[in-house]
């Protein structure tokens, strides 16, 4: 499901304007990535919280070259789902 099939799936059930609908979308990334940046996790009971994760330096390889590389400390956005959001995932049965 991309964005804009997210945001008309919304606007439909709701009777909100599309445009109002993006918009809001469109503010909670940022203040989601805006607090994670700033070091902040951002918790939805019932969904699950974003967060970042450091990774440690560690040595890489270019396979194109069979060079190593270092790569260095960095952090990574993480998402942890919560725990009945993954029971509502399992239940839906089939894969």
């Amino acid at each position: 499901m991309t964005k804009a099939e997210v945001i008309l799936a919304i606007s439909r059930k709701t009777g909100i304007d599309k445009e109002d609908v993006k918009n809001t979308l469109d503010e909670l990334f940022r203040v989601i990535q805006s607090a994670v940046t700033d070091n902040h996790r951002v918790h939805f009971s019932g969904f699950g919280s974003f967060s970042k994760k450091k990774r440690a330096k560690k040595i890489g390889r270019n396979i194109s070259t069979n060079t190593a590389i270092v790569v260095e400390e960095h952090y990574i956005p993480f998402f942890k789902h919560s725990k009945f959001f993954a029971a509502k995932i399992k239940a839906a049965g089939s894969v």
